[in-house]
């Protein structure tokens, strides 16, 4: 397996956090429960040990659905609330599990490290690449557990994908690719309207600048507006950018180029339908493909990765009419090896991980600076996109170099707010 590098000594983070005994519920709030919030729902209701204390959400029309499931596992309907500080203020919360658009990732997982709480946060990490350090910065300096919810790594297949790259039977590795092709839909043109009944716009809108209320900026179409969002390379893309970057043995790249543009939905999406963007690491290169208006997917599956040696390929994926799993072609083409560890829910085992580790006060398997430097790539490959020039990158000071415009991306720019991120 690829050496993981992680700066939260085990010895430390324990002795600053109060450990969960065996006998004990780990008790958490459930921040955003639509969408990915659903899911993660679902996933933290099946663990036995979990105590949900909270349903956190600012759209009463939304929480029903959570309430369902929560009540159908046999807990009971906790207090919904919209501002996570009643939550943090709880000292028997133990967890925040956050579902919510990207633009709260920072924010909440930030004020959530600083109450003293650990975080499990969907994908991707972070908004932008600032965002990033400062969750990484968060975690360490409060010692607390932080799992980013990109959830292959939890997976048996993935973890085998991984020991059968690092065995050396693919050759020697330069090269892998990463490919997000499937068909998204138009999202139309819509006009700004007054906030719907039910929904608390202003907390949704948290430390960013306040925009008028549009149903294409908010709920499922957030994160193809870039106030809000980060485009399909940071919300798909960005779970096999994660497995590649891993198979490589890589973290940051000193290059980045390519292209990225609308070139098919003519709609209210700001973010690019169409990407393609290669990152240099040294002597390693990682490619992302992307195109969101192909029904047939590419390499018999929508989203996979591949990673090339000179003696095999190997590929890592959900192939159509199999589960999530991995095949290898030799230099012929022809498959040689094919695994899978049958079909489960990819939410489920990573959701027990992140359980695991808060007892254990080891890293779980996607740890913010893990999640961190995943998301980081997906934000280059915008702001490749956004310029439509090569940039150059230092992985120390996390900036792009000799190039101000480009560089004025990795970070933004926040209104007066009590959920503004430290040190943005």
């Amino acid at each position: 397996m690829i050496e993981r590098r992680y700066f939260l000594p085990a010895a430390l983070a324990a002795a600053a956090a109060r450990r969960v005994q065996a006998s004990d519920k780990i008790t958490v709030a459930l921040m955003g429960v639509r969408g990915r919030g659903r899911g993660l729902t679902a996933a933290f209701c099946a663990q036995p040990d979990v105590n949900v204390a909270y349903v956190c959400d600012v759209d009463q029309n939304v929480v029903e659905a959570a309430y369902k499931t929560i009540e159908d596992s046999g807990r009971k309907r906790p207090p919904l609330v919209a501002d996570i500080r009643r939550c943090l203020d709880d000292k028997s919360i133990d967890a925040v599990v956050m579902g919510t658009p990207a633009h709260w990732h920072a924010p909440g997982t930030i004020l959530a490290c600083d109450a003293g709480k650990d975080v499990y946060v969907e994908k991707p990490a972070s908004h932008n690449i600032r965002e990033g350090r400062l969750m990484v910065d968060a975690a360490r300096r409060n010692r607390r557990i932080v799992q980013v919810g990109s959830q292959l790594p939890s997976l048996p297949a993935t973890q085998a994908f991984h020991d059968y790259v690092q065995s050396g039977k693919l050759g020697r590795v330069l090269m892998a690719k990463v490919w997000n092709v499937q068909m998204r839909r138009n999202i139309g043109r819509l006009q700004d309207e007054p906030v719907p009944p039910g929904i608390d716009y202003e907390t949704w809108t948290g430390p960013l600048p306040k925009l008028p209320f549009n149903r294409n900026r908010f709920h499922s179409t957030v994160n193809w507006h870039w106030h809000y969002g980060s485009g399909d390379i940071a919300n798909d893309g960005v779970h096999e950018l994660d497995i590649a970057r891993r198979a490589l043995g890589v973290q940051l790249p000193t290059a980045v180029s390519g292209m990225g543009r609308k070139m098919y939905f003519d709609d209210d999406q700001q973010t690019p339908d169409t990407m393609n963007i290669t990152y240099e690491f040294g002597d390693r290169l990682l490619f992302y493909e992307q195109r969101l208006w192909n029904p047939y997917g590419m390499e018999d599956c929508d989203n996979g990765i591949a990673v090339y040696g000179d003696k095999a390929v190997a590929q890592f994926g959900r192939f159509r009419g199999r589960n999530w799993g991995y095949r290898v072609l030799d230099e012929k083409g022809t498959e040689i090896h094919y695994e899978h560890h049958g079909k489960s829910s990819i939410d489920t085992p990573h959701a027990r991980n992140f359980l695991d580790a808060i007892r254990s006060r080891n890293p779980p398997r996607v740890e913010i600076e893990e999640g961190h430097w995943a998301s980081a790539l997906a934000h280059l490959g915008n702001i490749v996109a956004r310029t439509g020039r090569t940039i150059r990158f230092d992985p120390k000071t996390e900036t792009v170099t000799g190039d101000p415009e480009a560089n004025a991306f990795v970070k933004r720019e926040y209104r007066a707010h009590w959920s503004t991120p430290k040190g943005a």
